[in-house]
């Protein structure tokens, strides 16, 4: 980019901080018995984290609640990034972990599917829902708004539908790289490319 885009939380202007701290934000997990490493990266700009929104549901909401979050969401902020746009759905007990669980909803490659035959129906549900709203590439009306939505999910407490949702633009700036414990590497997403 031309400049860089990370600011100093609460010391924005005029302190030379304009590089800030904490960034990137890294989340990491340790797999057991697990010999290797693999990175994910995801390039988001402020269109694609604006529309970002999370909330706790009551349980007799169920998942019709969860549809309407969405829904409500995409059709009040969706515009903020550029459409066709990739639609991440967490779904757990906190705001926490479903809004991480979005994110990571981001990373599966186009045209995944959760595992679960429920979720996976919801997403092919949620996507033709807002296709038919007609935004259309760049938001100049269409068919085709989204290029997909991807369902992350964890078990849940019984009273509580935690639910988040996050976009990815048409240009889903997203790497993944895998190193053995040789520091063998293997990239998925991107072909001809050496390090």
């Amino acid at each position: 980019p031309l400049r860089h885009n990370s600011v100093e939380t609460f010391d924005e202007y005029n302190t030379g901080k304009n590089v800030g701290k904490g960034t990137p934000t890294v989340f990491w997990d340790i797999v057991p018995d697990s010999d290797k490493c693999e990175i994910y990266t995801y390039m988001a700009g402020g269109g694609c984290t604006l529309p970002g929104k999370a909330m706790v549901l009551m349980p007799g909401e169920g998942y019709e609640g969860v549809t309407k979050f969405v829904m409500d969401v995409m059709t009040s902020y969706g515009l903020n990034a550029c459409p066709p746009l990739l639609v991440g759905v967490g779904v757990a007990t906190s705001v926490e972990t479903a809004a991480l669980l979005s994110k990571k909803a981001l990373m599966r490659p186009l045209g995944s599917h959760n595992e679960n035959e429920r979720a996976a129906s919801m997403e092919k549900l949620l996507e033709d829902g807002i296709n038919a709203i007609g935004l259309g590439p760049q938001g100049m009306g269409g068919k085709y708004s989204v290029m997909g939505v991807h369902i992350e999910n964890t078990a849940r407490h019984p009273s509580t539908i935690g639910v988040a949702v996050n976009v990815g633009c048409w240009s889903h700036r997203r790497g993944h790289i895998i190193f053995d414990k040789e520091l063998n590497y293997t990239i998925t997403t991107h072909s001809g490319v050496t390090l």
